[in-house]
């Protein structure tokens, strides 16, 4: 039995954070960063049956084309996805009564898809590109927390990561569904994303704090890992994804990050109309989903 300091419900019932039951989720759910995006996702739906809102977890559950799905927001980072994919799978697979897990043969696996905005490291990323990810890095220490197991090519590309950026701890890899990206992410640039624990100094933006490593940038750029899979860069970055991906695999969850590119680091560009390539990647996905 789960101690009620660990499994927090709330009076109705509800699970802590996310102010959900079990009853309003559906298999598949599309998380996006800004809870004004949510809004920005359900206005395609047929019909909204549920909505919620607690902090920055905005939460509407409704039907596109006959698809009952959830759109929920998580504000920025991996320390909210923690949170997100804790509850949510809490949600599907403990018994919230008796504060039990459910036998692994009546687990639920859920499909989950971040909608998110990125910055992309190379030039052939144009702005207003989509991007799927393929494997995310997190340089956050998340996983220093978790068990997690990294196949062997996902532990070369962290140690030799680790070695580039010179850093004291070792970064985590981790691959997303190939089932979600096949079908959701066709005709889209696929990239690796690498996961940031900040905006400024950790994604290499100097305002009025230099950085530690003056060609930090160029080094994200230029990295690159030989293997019989092919040659590994980092394309874009953001501060979500390799969260998601990794509790994703421990949970036994389907993840995709999907992302919308508004800025070019190596350019210099910024999207002039951000909101049209959140916009296109919504639309797009909603009707990949139906397919």
């Amino acid at each position: 039995m789960i101690p009620s300091s660990e499994l927090i419900l709330n009076p109705d019932g509800s699970i802590y954070h996310l102010n959900l039951m079990p009853d309003h989720l559906s298999d598949t759910i599309i998380t996006v960063g800004d809870p004004a995006r949510v809004a920005q996702v359900s206005r395609h739906f047929d019909s909204v049956e549920f909505e919620t809102t607690h902090r920055e977890f905005v939460t509407h559950v409704g039907y596109f084309r006959g698809k009952r799905l959830a759109v929920i927001s998580t504000g920025m980072g991996t320390d909210n996805i923690d949170i997100v994919m804790n509850e949510l799978d809490a949600l599907v697979n403990i018994d919230f009564v008796s504060r039990t897990v459910r036998p692994a043969e009546e687990r639920m696996s859920l499909r989950i898809i971040r909608l998110g905005t990125s910055g992309s490291l190379q030039a052939d990323v144009p702005v207003g590109s989509m991007l799927a990810t393929e494997h995310a890095v997190g340089l956050d220490t998340l996983m220093q927390f978790y068990p997690l197991v990294e196949t062997g090519l996902e532990t070369e590309i962290a140690t030799e990561l680790q070695q580039t950026l010179e850093l004291p701890f070792a970064p985590y890899v981790v691959r997303g569904s190939d089932l979600l990206r096949e079908q959701l992410g066709a005709g889209m640039v696929m990239g690796n994303t690498l996961t940031c624990p900040g905006f400024y100094g950790p994604q290499g933006r100097i305002l009025r704090l230099d950085l530690r490593q003056p060609d930090y940038i160029s080094r994200l750029q230029n990295f690159r890992h030989q293997s019989a899979e092919g040659e590994f860069r980092l394309t874009n970055f953001e501060m979500e994804t390799a969260g998601y991906y990794s509790l994703g695999r421990l949970l036994g969850h389907e993840v995709l990050s999907l992302n919308a590119i508004v800025a070019n680091r190596a350019t210099g560009e910024f999207a002039e109309n951000a909101g049209a390539v959140v916009d296109a990647m919504i639309e797009r996905t909603l009707l990949r989903l139906v397919v």
